[in-house]
C-alpha cells in the first residue's frame, strides 16, 4: 500500500521530483527522461510510468532554462517512436504463435477480427493512443499481436510521437509556469488520469454487464 501512495505522490507531485532529478543528476535528466519515456512505451509491464504529465513538467521546466527543449524534444522522439518499436516487435512475435496455435483461452476469430480492425482504423488507433495514460502502452503492442503491416505502423508511430511530444512539450513551456497552473498543477493532472482511465473503467463495466445479461437470457 505505501508504495502505491508514494506512485501516487509522484504522479501528482511530478513537478518538484522532476525539479529534485535536475538538481542532483543535471544533464542526466535527459538520459532518465528517455528511459522513463521509452519503458513506458515499449514495455508492456510498466503502463503505469508517468507520460503526459512528465512531458508537460519538462516544457515548462525548458521555460525556466533548466533544460534545452529541441534537445529534450529529440530524446522524446526517439524515446516515444522507438519504444512503440520495440513493443511492436513484441508483438508481432507473439503474434504468429498466437494465430498458430489453437489456445482454448483464446479466440482466434476475434484476433482475425482485430487484425482487420487494425489495418482500417489502427492508424487513428495509434494516434490517439498517444494521449491515452495505459493504452498507449498496449496499442503497439496489440498492432504487432494482430499483424498490422509495419510500414502502415512506423507511419502512425512517428505521427502520433510527433504530435504528442511537440504538444505537450511546448504545452508544458508556454503555460507550465503560469501561476494558476502551478497553483492546481495536482488538480489538473489528476483530472487528466481520471479523464482517461474512467471512461476505460466503465466502458469495460458496461461490456461484463451486458455480457451477463446476455449469459442469463440464454439460460
Amino acid at each position: 500500500m505505501e508504495i502505491v501512495l508514494q506512485f501516487i505522490d509522484m504522479l501528482l507531485h511530478v513537478d518538484k521530483y522532476l525539479g529534485t532529478v535536475i538538481q542532483q543528476y543535471g544533464a542526466w535528466v535527459y538520459a532518465i527522461l528517455f528511459a522513463i519515456v521509452f519503458a513506458e512505451t515499449g514495455l508492456v509491464v510498466v503502463p503505469f510510468l508517468p507520460g503526459d504529465s512528465l512531458l508537460f513538467i519538462a516544457g515548462a521546466f525548458c521555460a525556466t532554462g533548466a533544460m534545452n527543449e529541441w534537445v529534450l524534444i529529440g530524446l522524446l522522439l526517439a524515446a516515444a517512436i522507438g519504444g512503440n518499436t520495440v513493443n511492436y516487435w513484441i508483438g508481432s512475435w507473439i503474434g504468429p504463435k498466437v494465430f498458430d496455435h489453437q489456445w482454448r483461452f483464446l479466440d482466434q476469430q476475434a484476433l482475425r477480427k482485430t487484425h482487420d480492425f487494425y489495418e482500417r482504423h489502427g492508424g487513428k488507433t495509434l494516434v490517439i493512443a498517444r494521449f491515452v495514460p495505459i493504452v498507449r502502452t498496449f496499442a503497439p503492442f496489440v498492432a504487432g499481436v494482430s499483424q498490422m503491416t509495419f510500414a502502415r505502423f512506423q507511419f502512425f508511430n512517428v505521427l502520433g510521437a510527433v504530435i504528442w511530444v511537440f504538444g505537450l512539450v511546448f504545452a508544458g513551456y508556454f503555460f507550465g509556469n503560469l501561476p494558476f497552473i502551478k497553483q492546481y498543477l495536482n488538480l489538473i493532472v489528476l483530472a487528466g488520469i481520471s479523464a482517461a482511465i474512467v471512461p476505460l473503467i466503465l466502458g469495460g463495466l458496461w461490456r461484463l454487464l451486458r455480457r451477463g445479461d446476455k449469459r442469463r437470457r440464454v439460460s
